[in-house]
């Protein structure tokens, strides 16, 4: 059984047509897994939130470049996926820190007027019982 010059050609030729399709149609697994993973970090901002006002503009840009994200796999533009996909993440996070830090600050201003309620019942005069 001989193969023919011709015939390898042909193959070789298939096959790195192949192998540059493959390269250039598509979107690598980890970028899918860097915008699942954008995907995760807004769904859990959006849960620490709540209806905090604290961070929801950046929830609301972590949103919009997730959307962004999704877009760009769907066009394969794995670029802009991962670009997307990190902007997501990184507005999420910020999102989360901001409703955390209005959480502690509040709970920081509960306990600055609960002392200085205490202060005042300390100072004031003893009424006396006769």
């Amino acid at each position: 059984m001989s193969i023919s010059f011709r015939s390898l050609t042909l193959v070789a030729g298939a096959a790195a047509s192949l192998l540059t399709l493959t390269a250039c149609g598509g979107v690598s697994e980890l970028t899918r897994q860097e915008v699942a993973r954008s995907e995760t970090a807004v769904k859990q901002a959006q849960q620490s939130l709540g209806s905090s006002e604290a961070g929801a503009i950046e929830l609301q840009q972590a949103k919009d470049y997730f959307t962004q994200a999704q877009k760009a796999v769907e066009e394969q533009n794995e670029t802009r996926a991962q670009r997307y996909a990190k902007q997501a993440e990184l507005s999420a996070q910020l999102a989360t820190a901001k409703a955390q830090n209005a959480s502690a600050r509040k709970a920081a201003d509960e306990l600055l007027a609960s002392i200085q309620t205490l202060r005042q019942e300390t100072n004031r005069p003893a009424t006396s019982q006769q």
